[in-house]
């Protein structure tokens, strides 16, 4: 008689799932591409989108209310108009139907608060693009040389980034905005601010990507694309950089939300954004005195910074989120599902 074996050994056999409950890890969709995945992930988060729809409202309410470049808005008042106060200077607006003729009320000499808001609005968002923008390639173009190359050119490199470091920001925005920025005209000033302070605010960048070229740099696609002859400004640019966009990104986000307040402090105390122009600081700076008797002057520029700040906060999060494959949404409902 013949006895049939199994051709099964006992390791063979099904066993329990790695998770309790029998509950499968999350993974990423089959057959997207890297940008299908990270668009996915990022429209997968709620707080991210929600902000990314109230930036933009703000965005187009703001220029398109006092007009931008030569386009006329669709407000009747601009920021520098004096009109006759009415009402005290107390806000029109009654409800989303209803704002009056002046919704955010008027200042001590009858210019129109939403007006000047939304002129202070614009300022700060140029300056804040401003920052992001020039500080973010100016970062990586010297993060990256100086993690890629290493030797002498990273120690130049990095030793000019301590030296900008320790220079004093503030008051050297200060004394240049004061000085210079005073003889420009209303509309240059805003972008020699802009610019001025996006090239002294990248060190923080700069080292971030040295850091992520210094991982990178010792991958095996560095090496392959080395031995398959590839220039150094081909493994830069279309091979390391690539793999580090994630991390520059949500840097650049979390740094244009700090030039808001950097802004912001800087015309408060005067050194900003002069008058007759004005930004969202300066508003407030100007209507310091009157905080107890029309508070309604802190509310509106507060209210626009807070929002501002908070919404490029939430997208940078977002980002951070979908760029980084590490992140993981936790189900509290799988998760006591599993239990």
């Amino acid at each position: 008689m013949t006895i049939q074996r199994s051709s099964k050994s006992p390791g063979d056999e099904p066993g329990p799932s790695p998770l309790a409950g029998g509950a499968a890890p999350e993974a990423d969709p089959v057959g997207l591409s890297q940008g299908q995945i990270v668009r996915k992930r990022f429209f997968d988060n709620t707080a991210a989108i929600i902000s990314l729809v109230i930036f933009a409202l703000v965005l187009i309410l703001s220029f398109s209310s006092l007009g931008f470049a030569g386009i006329p808005g669709w407000w009747k008042y601009n920021h520098t108009e004096f009109l006759p106060v009415v009402n005290g200077g107390a806000p029109t607006f009654s409800n989303i139907f209803s704002w009056g003729d002046h919704p955010f009320g008027q200042d001590a000499i009858g210019r129109d608060y939403f007006a000047m808001t939304m002129r202070g609005a614009q300022n700060s968002i140029i300056i804040m693009f401003l920052i992001g923008a020039i500080s973010g390639i100016v970062g990586v173009v010297i993060g990256a040389c100086a993690g890629y190359f290493r030797g002498m050119t990273e120690a130049v490199l990095m030793r000019f980034t301590d030296i900008i470091i320790i220079i004093p920001l503030i008051v050297l925005a200060a004394v240049l905005g004061r000085n210079v920025g005073a003889s420009l005209g209303e509309g240059v000033r805003v972008y020699f601010l802009g610019i001025f302070l996006g090239l002294i605010a990248w060190t923080g960048m700069a080292r971030l990507v040295r850091g992520e070229f210094l991982s990178l740099r010792e991958r095996e696609f560095v090496d392959a694309a080395k031995i398959a002859g590839a220039s150094n400004r081909r493994i830069i640019f279309k091979h390391i950089l690539p793999n580090a966009v994630g991390v520059i990104i949500v840097n650049t986000t979390l740094l244009m939300a700090a030039a808001i307040l950097l802004e912001t402090g800087l015309s408060y105390i005067g050194f900003g954004v002069q008058a007759p122009d004005v930004s969202l600081g300066l508003n407030i700076s100007q209507n310091e005195q009157a905080f107890q008797t029309r508070p309604w002057l802190f509310w509106f520029p507060g209210l626009f910074i807070v929002l501002i700040c908070l919404t490029i906060n939430f997208i940078g999060d977002g980002l951070r989120d979908a760029f980084d494959p590490r992140q993981k949404k936790f189900n509290a409902r799988k998760a006591g599902t599993a239990t």
